[in-house]
């Protein structure tokens, strides 16, 4: 009995020791961000992000359940609006990356965060830089979108990842470095949107559509295109002096890493291997 209590004790002293440890970590966290966008919707702390991602996942699991029941909706003057919508807030925020960052004369090799009250562009930057954060909230409306549609085809493995770590990239991205060379991949992730959520708004727009929807294969090619120049970006600047955050640096060049290998496999099967079952 005094060992298995003694045994008791230990696992509680750990447990309590490790919880410890996540206040702290926790505390720190909330705490050592960029105090001037620390006051800025849903940046302060990871709790709201990690609710709605949250809330994300629980629909993505259930919500094709739960459709089961009804018909698929039509949404066609919604899908239009939002697509249009986001065309509209990508041009936006690729407009205000690109002049802010000439304006500012920013560096597209090495760029550090600019944490002085002085550079009259920094709020600027770290306003465009919040608006492609929210961004990545509104598009998670995507997956609801499909869902609500019954087009459970549409929610990959690929979807879900990037929706979900894009959410929590940029979160981390406006709390600790809203600006620096961050701006590049908001500025190429922003151009590619243009497109994209053009493409989505023709496609809503019915079938007639599809004859002028040729060019789908090149939208992904341009999208293996922006993460390739990311990675190069990132890995440059993990191997020469540049003040930015090697931790950033490294994260987001091991992120890119992995989403060039799941866009490759999506050009592969959606572009290749279904051509070559056809021929067969």
């Amino acid at each position: 009995t005094g060992v298995a209590s003694g045994d008791t004790s230990v696992l509680g002293s750990n447990m309590a020791s490790t919880w410890q440890k996540t206040q702290d970590f926790y505390n720190w966290a909330l705490e050592n961000g960029d105090p001037r966008t620390d006051p800025w919707l849903l940046v302060y702390s990871p709790f709201p992000v990690t609710l709605l991602f949250t809330l994300y996942l629980f629909f993505v699991a259930l919500g094709p359940r739960l459709m089961q029941k009804w018909e698929p909706l039509r949404l066609k003057g919604l899908l239009v609006a939002y697509n249009l919508a986001l065309v509209a807030l990508s041009a936006y925020m690729f407009y205000e990356f690109l002049v802010t960052s000439v304006l500012a004369n920013y560096s597209y090799l090495c760029q550090p965060v600019d944490y002085t009250q002085t550079n009259i562009y920094w709020h600027q930057m770290a306003r465009v830089c919040w608006w492609f954060f929210f961004s990545k909230v509104i598009e998670l409306l995507d997956t609801v979108i499909f869902i609500l549609r019954k087009k459970p085809e549409q929610v990959t493995f690929l979807h879900v990842y990037h929706h979900g770590t894009m959410l929590f990239n940029w979160w981390a991205g406006v709390k600790y470095v809203p600006g620096g060379q961050a701006f590049f991949i908001g500025m190429l992730n922003s151009f590619v949107h243009i497109f994209m959520y053009l493409y989505y708004g023709l496609a809503s727009l019915g079938p007639q559509m599809q004859r002028y929807l040729w060019w789908k294969r090149y939208l992904t090619l341009l999208q293996l295109c922006q993460f390739v120049a990311i990675a190069v970006h990132s890995a440059y600047n993990l191997f020469t002096e540049c003040p930015f955050p090697d931790g950033f640096n490294l994260a987001v060049f091991l992120y890119i890493l992995s989403l060039i290998v799941l866009f490759l496999n999506f050009y592969y099967w959606t572009y290749l291997g279904g051509k070559q079952e056809k021929l067969t």
